[in-house]
């Protein structure tokens, strides 16, 4: 059994809470800088013609959702645990309109959080950027065929009724002095599942409403394998880099601490997607004769999603297994849109669902003192297992649900004449590569 406690410094003082607060709002940096990570690691795979709408899909997210965090999401994922409107399930949106109690120093959450007492306004900036990106991560399972009104209206109504939620039943919870959590989070199902930095908040959530979604709106023009090759591989590249670059803040970030258990999941979070990418290649070598750059990306991304709920309670060695593992799994998944029929434009679900479902469900097994292997119980798996696939049906219920209603009133999807000429021009007025001729 590997004991990782040792990794907490529980100590507090003035000082090291001034310097947890700055580590925080370091790395909400970070992780904000993801979502344009997004939009480029989304913007290189879609047609020269959709790149600009894929974009906006990830810009329009940050505006919204970041707007709408601070009046009153963060009230909604982070209030009093007395100030339920569904006990355990929806808590009460107008609890800190505006963030008031933090500003005037009356929020609880953030000095129970991780029992380090962090500034509330920086947990709350750090907790916004989570918000973003679940959301803007959806956009790719409905590449080249989305309207960005109905979109906005979309990601607005999902983020209030699904990531909101979801975000206070993962990461809303008290400790005791010991370390032990006493109120709130998973403990309100009894369930105590181990979602570090988001495998079920972010990827599972997002990856069922991306699922959800392409069924509501349906299969491209001409969908096939092979229907469109990525128009700038450069692009997405650098999405892919930024993404590893600002998951550093997305892992370690999550201890609130700059301890031993932050140094563990930073260390995880550079080893997961090394192996993720090696995972993935080798699949491709003997799959397509050809190892490629946008597979090297995927399995990269593959192994960020795994890692994310586990970078605390795996060891590096089972950390490099996991990423091997989520890479061979998931290049095989992203096929699984053709033999059943649903066109996840950007394999939103074969990465983030699948992916994230595999390092929630490996803590179950491998995780330090905790897993099937060091407990010699299944009781962890089987938290594992119910948390995930309730946040699953959860979100895809929600999300069609929602899609389902915008498509049938004002129209979610763009014609296919529209779709055919090109989302760019049509949507938004303008061009990616609008190149001037001289006569």
């Amino acid at each position: 059994m590997v004991d990782l406690s040792v990794l907490t410094d529980a100590t507090t003082d003035g000082i090291t809470n001034n310097l947890n607060s700055l580590w925080l709002m370091v790395a909400a940096a970070l992780v904000l800088i993801m979502t344009p990570g997004v939009a480029f690691f989304y913007g290189g795979m879609v047609k020269a013609k959709s790149v600009v709408s894929m974009m906006m899909m990830s810009f329009g997210a940050m505006g919204l959702v970041g707007v709408l965090w601070v009046i009153y999401g963060y009230g909604m994922s982070f209030g009093s645990g007395n100030d339920w409107l569904i006990k355990g399930v929806l808590l009460n949106p107008f609890h800190d309109l505006f963030l008031t109690n933090e500003i005037n120093a009356k929020g609880t959450t953030a000095n129970q959080w991780m029992n380090l007492d962090i500034h509330g306004l920086a947990f709350a900036g750090f907790q916004a950027t989570f918000a973003i990106i679940t959301v803007a991560l959806i956009s790719g399972a409905i590449a080249d065929r989305a309207k960005f009104g109905s979109w906005m209206i979309f990601a607005g109504v999902w983020a209030t009724l699904v990531y909101f939620p979801v975000a206070s039943w993962v990461f809303n919870f008290t400790l005791d002095a010991k370390g032990t959590i006493v109120d709130g989070g998973w403990s309100v199902f009894g369930l105590h599942v181990n979602d570090f930095a988001g495998g079920t908040a972010v990827h599972i959530n997002a990856g069922a409403a991306g699922l959800a979604l392409a069924l509501v709106l349906g299969k491209r023009v001409g969908f096939r394998k092979g229907l469109a090759a990525p128009h700038n591989v450069p692009l997405t590249l650098i999405g892919a880099s930024l993404l590893w670059f600002g998951w550093f803040g997305f892992n370690a970030g999550s201890e609130g601490a700059a301890d031993g258990i932050s140094a563990l999941a930073w260390i995880n979070t550079m080893v997961a997607p090394a192996a993720g990418i090696l995972g993935w290649l080798i699949v491709e070598r003997f799959k397509d004769g050809k190892p490629t750059s946008i597979g090297a990306a995927s399995g990269a991304v593959a192994g960020l999603v795994a890692i994310t709920p586990a970078c605390n309670i795996l060891t590096p060695g089972w950390a490099i297994v996991l990423g091997i593992l989520v890479g061979v799994v998931c290049a095989f998944a992203i096929d699984l849109k053709y033999k059943l029929g649903f066109d996840d434009s950007l394999d939103v679900v074969g990465i983030h669902l699948v992916g994230g479902l595999v390092g929630t469900l490996y803590i179950g097994i491998f995780g330090a003192g905790i897993g099937l292997i060091d407990s010699g119980s299944f009781k962890q798996l089987g938290a594992q297992a119910l948390g995930a696939f309730g946040v699953m049906i959860y979100s895809f219920v929600l999300a069609f649900v929602i899609g389902w209603i915008i498509q049938k009133t004002i129209g979610f999807r763009i014609t296919t004449e529209d779709e055919v000429a090109g989302v760019d021009t049509i949507v938004h007025g303008e061009e990616g590569y609008a190149l001037e001729t001289t006569s």
